[in-house]
């Protein structure tokens, strides 16, 4: 049964890119919004290089994750036009395009099988030789011997993107750390915060992340996946550094390199799940190297930012998005996906709270309890 968002309240516990953008949705659907977090946009949102890449982000046995990051990058365009017309700021959408260079004869022997998988799936995909890739992006160094060319794979600004939705909230977005849920009998009412106050409602989506799991108080087997970042600035003389995303493996080793439309690169990502919280040396020297390897200009440009933040991470890297109680609704573990899922993952969890059925292999895909 469809709930009438007429003065009907929602609680959206957690301002990251996906609390935000399912707010936002909530909002156009006529809910009364209000998203508690201690601190918005400072977790995995605010360290992602906001690559849109339905096909590159393709791996072996995930068959029920590749037909949601087509779909959710089908929304792209669309989602794009509502934030950027609802709050009058730029995202930085950009559809330049993704080439995948490989740094050894086994990385190329290894993009290759990939692209006959990506093949299979239907997805538009181009192996290309290392001579082609240097036309295309003439800063590739001898250490590019192969490429593949995806050119639907294209970018968007999580921290403009988060910024646009923040505007549209307004004072709907309140700073405030959520501590525990109010139950009524066997319903979510409301929450506690630790400043003492209760805010009450009919629905609470619950989007923060790793902590999720602790705050609706059941085990979604979430497990927090740490990646280092560093952001360049770019002299003026090698600008522009790429005007492709460029992706790489090296020695079996992921890479990539995002490019701004204000010059600077978005460089990452490791991916750890360790006890250390801060940058890691190992993971900047990793980035580094790799990245040099494909393209030697990388350390000429200037380091101005360091960044690691968690991942949210499920078993089997899909999100879990569901409903858990009567009242309750959980979107989390988008692992590296999350930027991708936005628009998707947005509508799902709207759709939860507002009582639409979900398609039936769409709902057992993120299914909180398939585990």
């Amino acid at each position: 049964m469809l709930d009438d968002p007429k003065n009907k309240r929602v609680i959206v516990v957690g301002a990251g890119i996906i609390g935000l953008a399912t707010a936002h949705e909530l909002l156009r659907r006529g809910w009364d919004v209000t998203v508690l977090d201690e601190s918005p946009v400072s977790g995995a949102t605010y360290a992602a290089a906001g690559m849109l890449a339905p096909v590159a982000e393709v791996v072996w046995d995930q068959p029920t994750l590749y037909p949601l990051m087509v779909r959710s990058a089908e929304m792209y365009p669309s989602f794009v036009k509502t934030v950027e017309s609802d709050s009058g700021e730029n995202v930085g959408y950009l559809t330049n395009q993704t080439l995948v260079c490989a740094g050894t004869a086994a990385d190329r022997s290894a993009l290759n099988d990939l692209t006959g998988l990506q093949h299979r799936l239907g997805m538009e995909v181009e192996s290309i030789t290392s001579s082609a890739a240097r036309r295309m992006e003439p800063s590739l160094g001898p250490g590019c011997v192969g490429a593949v060319h995806i050119p639907g794979d294209h970018q968007v600004n999580p921290r403009r993107l988060a910024q646009a939705l923040q505007s549209i909230l307004g004072s709907r977005l309140q700073p405030r750390r959520v501590e525990s849920l109010i139950w009524s009998d066997d319903k979510v009412v409301g929450v506690r915060c630790s400043d003492g106050s209760e805010v009450f409602a009919d629905e609470v989506l619950v989007a923060a992340g790793a902590e999720a799991g602790d705050l609706v108080d059941v085990d979604l087997r979430l497990r927090p996946v740490h990646g280092e970042v560093l952001r360049l600035n770019v002299p003026e003389g090698l600008q522009p550094l790429v005007t492709h995303t460029v992706r790489g493996l090296v020695q079996g080793r992921p890479v990539y390199l995002v490019p701004r439309g204000d010059g600077t690169v978005v460089l990452g990502a490791t991916s750890r799940e360790d006890a250390m919280t801060g940058v890691s040396a190992a993971g900047v020297h990793q980035l580094l190297h790799d990245a040099s390897h494909l393209i030697p200009a990388v350390l000429e440009c200037e380091i101005y930012e360091m960044t690691t933040r968690a991942r949210p991470g499920s078993p089997d890297d899909v999100p879990v998005i569901g409903r858990l109680a009567d009242g309750l609704t959980v979107s989390t573990g988008y692992f590296r996906h999350g930027i991708l899922l936005t628009p998707l993952g947005a509508a799902i969890g709207a759709d939860l709270v507002s009582g639409v059925p979900l398609p039936s292999d769409t709902a057992a895909a993120v299914n909180p309890h398939r585990f």
